[in-house]
């Protein structure tokens, strides 16, 4: 569970936020589909911040689709979460399809950036692929 605390800290954070009625938020500048947007961003985050959990749990460096379909699994279920809690707790909120699929672009960019990214940070791509013991050989 240690390995997840930056996940479980912003899925916090979200949940205050998607809670907060409309007004408290009159201030903010807004424009339209910043809602979209916002839903966008706070998955984003959340998928990036639970591969983070998983890969350090795992202790990993290479892909996992088996991480991935799990990323993906609970990312989809928290969304739905959200969406039924602004449906039925908080009433004062809308809960809507494409409040889902706005968590759904910010989940599948959490992916796309995991699998584009998780290659370039691994050790032997910092290397250009020259292991420890093949780097020997290329230094003059």
């Amino acid at each position: 569970m240690k390995h997840y605390i930056w996940a479980i800290l912003w899925a916090g954070v979200v949940l205050v936020l998607c809670g907060l009625p409309s007004a408290a938020t009159d201030e903010v500048p807004k424009f339209p589909g910043i809602d979209k947007l916002v839903h966008t961003g706070f998955f984003f985050v959340f998928t990036v911040l639970l591969y983070y959990g998983a890969i350090r749990r795992a202790a990993t460096f290479r892909p996992s689709w088996h991480i991935s379909i799990k990323v993906i699994i609970f990312s989809s279920l928290f969304a739905l979460f959200t969406e039924l809690l602004q449906w039925k707790v908080f009433t004062y909120r809308s809960a809507e399809v494409w409040d889902l699929f706005a968590d759904a672009v910010g989940t599948g960019m959490g992916v796309f950036a995991y699998l584009l990214l998780h290659n370039v940070y691994r050790p032997e791509a910092a290397l250009g692929g020259v292991t420890e013991t093949k780097k020997e050989s290329y230094e003059i």
